[in-house]
């Protein structure tokens, strides 16, 4: 793709962006909810998205369907009062329906294997009753522009345009950095086009490249992306990567993962578990002039985390600590 479509295609998405952000005023009532409120609290939200990567790594999808899959979570989070103890329906579907966009239909995995996989304590039925609400309420028919579309656009155009060492910049790693960024809310109030500019930013200036940082300069003149709100994010990112570099995160290497697994275990994954079926879910918004407190509760099912005991052999330098699991050599 040459450098003039490159720059239309990105001014089109950065037009598009804005259709598919999160309420902002349903996230900070998720931010500032309580632990013992009975409602989202930011920390679940974290939790069931590093769950989330878990099981995109395991299944082998692509980093499209992770971003897609935060994506819908988010902005349905933002929009629907939704109680905890459905978080592991609503963040399955999500993740579900991104896949049936995104990967190959022959390397989609079926429903009731990934509710197996997941360790839920709902049915297919009950996911596909779900996958019908967030389809409905999101208007969902296609990808939508994230952070990981101006990522792989910026990429191009930095490959375009740089004279030198532009196989040092690795999309990998990037695509990498990013998810560790949308396992915190916080993140999520950013404009996708700002989040990957600071983000592709913070990669040049590891580099020392001055040559791709003006490259970056030139892409933020022609969206005209403001210098405080970009100086803003790339503190947070600057703070979010280091906190990723500690010694205290996990950063699994890549051999190939195998489960080790007591007998009654390997019969409870390979035997047809009874499992109680939802209850009718009953529908509610948002009211962004409601307190964190008012409103009706909505959704309710087993309060078991995504997939607490899955491992996953991660693609990217890093990993949610609380996921590791044993990797053995082949």
């Amino acid at each position: 793709m040459d450098a003039v479509r490159l720059m239309k295609e990105l001014r089109v998405n950065y037009e598009q962006e804005v259709d598919f952000l999160p309420r902002e005023a349903g996230l900070d009532l998720i931010v500032s909810a309580q632990q013992s409120g009975g409602q989202i609290t930011a920390r679940s939200r974290d939790v069931t998205v590093e769950d989330l990567w878990s099981l995109t790594s395991f299944f082998g999808y692509s980093t499209q369907s992770f971003v897609q899959a935060v994506s819908l979570l988010d902005r349905f989070l933002a929009m629907m009062r939704v109680q905890p103890k459905h978080l592991s329906c609503v963040s399955l579907s999500c993740l579900h329906l991104a896949a049936r966009v995104t990967e190959e239909e022959c390397d989609l995995t079926p429903a009731d294997e990934l509710i197996r996989i997941g360790q839920c304590r709902f049915t297919a039925s009950d996911l596909g009753r779900m996958e019908k609400i967030v389809t409905e309420k999101l208007r969902f028919k296609s990808k939508a522009v994230t952070a990981l579309t101006f990522l792989q656009l910026y990429h191009q155009i930095t490959l375009t345009h740089a004279t030198y060492r532009k196989e040092t910049l690795s999309l990998e790693k990037l695509e990498a950095q990013l998810k560790a960024c949308l396992c915190r809310i916080a993140f999520s109030k950013a404009k996708p086009s700002v989040l990957a500019l600071a983000l592709l930013r913070q990669e040049m200036k590891s580099l020392q490249s001055e040559d791709m940082l003006e490259i970056s300069f030139h892409i933020q003149r022609h969206l005209k992306i403001p210098d405080a709100e970009l100086q803003l994010w790339s503190e947070w990112v600057a703070r979010r990567l280091s906190d990723y570099a500690s010694p205290k995160c996990s950063k699994p290497n890549h051999r190939k993962l195998q489960w080790i697994v007591s007998r009654r275990t390997a019969q409870n994954l390979h035997s047809h578990r009874s499992v109680p079926e939802l209850p009718t879910i009953p529908e509610g918004c948002w009211d962004e002039s409601e307190s964190e407190d008012s409103g009706e509760d909505v959704m309710s099912s087993g309060d078991e985390s995504l997939c607490s005991s899955l491992g996953s052999d991660a693609e990217g330098p890093f990993f949610p600590l609380h996921l590791r699991r044993q990797y053995l050599a082949a």
